[in-house]
């Protein structure tokens, strides 16, 4: 007894000892995982708002401002035809038959650079802005005095004009528009170049991050399963413990039930017989008409009725049939005892080939067959019970069936009599299974193996 609960302290002293437990680091590894996403995630935020401007601000602009230059220089081009075809002296038409020419391609032109200078890039510079500006301006001063000269009838003046003014001057605005135009160029391919710096940058760092998210997850894996694993084997060590604790609790249990009735059934069965028999004897001297002669009896009766209970507690404690004949006899015998006791109408049947059990396997049977009628007797509210046993080649079957209300334990609640009867079927090696019966009910099924049960010799 004393080992017995040396060994109950042990086990709830490590038991109760505190384990460092894994979840401070595995949501410490959590935050540094989320703050790594949120920092990822507003660093590629900043990069594509970047991409968009560049895109948006630069690209499409240059874009948009090369197709008003574009327009520009085919003004600019249209003017130099027909100032080559003004001064073709085989047209028969005079320098003021293209006045409506020039002004329709000035307005176009006017349109196509205010256009262009909501559109210029941020590298424009004023002064390129105002020497466009100034040379259109010249342009069509000089434009203005070539047409008042052929109007004025002065032909040759006009068309000498056209010559040393208009054409140098519409020449130097085509030049300019030109570099205006390599020059959008020039700033696209550098922009698709800071781009293309941007993506590879953009992936270096996702490369980075993936590389370390996997890293971080890896440790943290490994982290958990190491700590699992230290879990599982405390658990797996708690369990020993318990299994072990368990079977001397039942080990012990059986053993002073064992005492105790042998204890009622000796001694005081023995006591109790003594009694008897000195009652009888005294009885027998007395005379026929003596008045003690009735107490006497009264007092044998009662100690007859006493030594009955008696011996039917001692049986109740520890059935000596067990010790004596074994798990069949003690079974043919106890089930018509339950049905006395309690009033149920238990069906017993054994099937296959008996075999010996051995003597600690037989208590622990016989205790699940006395539990399971008692839950039975009490709970199944029904008065019908089915037991079976059977002796196969391989296993020991054992069931206690009921067709009544069914089991339904409490969730997180098990009664103690299911947690001994599953004890007492790990202590010998077996499986025990709650069923439901297509009838209804519960059906309560141990099924061990031959050789871990059957006797030496039997």
């Amino acid at each position: 007894m004393e080992q017995l609960i040396a060994l109950y302290s042990l086990a709830m002293t490590q038991s109760s000892q505190p384990s460092r437990s894994p979840t401070p680091a595995l949501l410490a590894g959590l935050v540094l995982t989320l703050a790594a996403v949120l920092l990822f995630a507003y660093y590629m935020t900043s990069q594509l708002a970047g991409l968009r401007a560049l895109q948006s601000n630069l690209v499409d602009r240059n874009r948009k401002d090369s197709l008003q230059l574009l327009r520009v220089q085919n003004d600019l081009n249209s003017i130099a035809l027909a100032m080559r075809d003004m001064l073709d002296t085989r047209e028969p038409y005079p320098l003021t038959a293209w006045t409506a020419q020039f002004e329709r391609i000035r307005g176009d032109l006017d349109a196509a650079l205010k256009t262009e200078e909501s559109f210029s890039p941020t590298q424009r510079t004023a002064d390129q802005r105002t020497y466009l500006n100034q040379s259109l301006a010249q342009f069509w001063d000089a434009t203005d005095r070539m047409f008042a000269l052929a109007a004025s009838g002065k032909e040759a003046e006009g068309r000498e004009q056209i010559q040393v003014t208009l054409q140098a001057r519409q020449a130097a605005l085509s030049t300019a528009v030109s570099r205006l135009l390599i020059q959008n160029n020039e700033g696209e391919e550098q922009t698709t170049a800071e781009i293309s710096k941007i993506y590879n940058r953009v992936q270096r760092q996702l490369y980075l991050f993936l590389s370390a998210a996997l890293l971080v997850i890896v440790f943290t894996s490994l982290y958990l399963i190491q700590a699992n694993k230290k879990i599982f084997v405390q658990m797996e060590a708690l369990s020993a413990q318990r299994s072990e604790l368990a079977q001397k609790l039942i080990s012990t249990q059986e053993s002073t039930l064992r005492h105790l009735s042998r204890e009622l059934h000796d001694e005081f069965g023995q006591v109790l017989t003594a009694i008897g028999s000195l009652l009888t004897r005294s009885g027998k001297q007395m005379a026929a008409d003596s008045p003690l002669r009735e107490d006497l009896k009264e007092v044998q009766e009662i100690t007859q009725s006493t030594l009955t209970k008696v011996r039917g507690l001692s049986q109740a404690l520890h059935p000596v049939l067990l010790d004596e004949a074994g798990l069949e006899a003690t079974l043919d015998w106890y089930v018509p005892t339950v049905e006395r006791q309690t009033g149920l109408a238990v069906h017993y049947k054994k099937s296959g080939n008996p075999f010996a059990v051995e003597a600690g396997a037989a208590v622990n049977l016989y205790r699940i067959v006395q539990e399971g009628l008692n839950n039975v007797s009490r709970h199944a509210q029904t008065n019908e019970a089915w037991v079976r046993l059977n002796y196969g080649a391989k296993e020991l079957a054992l069931e206690i069936e009921d067709h009544g209300k069914g089991l339904k334990p409490e969730k997180g609640h098990h009664g103690i009599g299911m947690v001994a009867m599953r004890e007492r079927a790990e202590l010998i090696g077996g499986t025990l299974e709650y069923q439901k019966p297509e009838a209804g009910g519960t059906r309560v099924r141990l099924s061990v193996a031959r050789e871990k049960v059957e006797a030496h010799g039997g």
